[in-house]
């Protein structure tokens, strides 16, 4: 027996079963592999595994390039003087105008 689908208003297709679309040919293609060429550390030792690799570098206080987060990034005008100033300013600003005084 043939079923059919409706896809839009009046237009039918014959339901076939769909498999997901192969990403690779590999039978598990988002493994990331932790073996890697043998590489120093500044230990003076080679590691194959990227895991020991930066285990040791952390260990020693590096740095890895990519994986470092930077301090949070903050205005001069943050700050509560700054602000409070910008306020006085504005306030004044307003209580001049409202009295009629005006810079020509």
């Amino acid at each position: 027996m043939v079923q059919l689908v409706e896809v839009a208003p009046n237009l039918w297709r014959v339901a076939k079963p769909s498999a997901p679309v192969a990403r690779s040919a590999l039978p598990c293609p988002m493994v990331i592999s932790d073996e890697m060429a043998p590489t120093e550390q500044v230990d003076g030792r080679f590691y194959t595994s990227k895991r020991a690799f930066r285990a040791t570098g952390r260990a020693l206080g590096l740095t890895e390039v990519g994986n470092e987060k930077p301090p949070p990034k903050w205005r001069s005008t943050d700050t509560k003087a700054v602000k409070a100033a910008r306020r006085q300013a504005l306030k004044t600003a307003t209580e001049k105008f409202k009295a009629g005084h005006r810079i020509r």
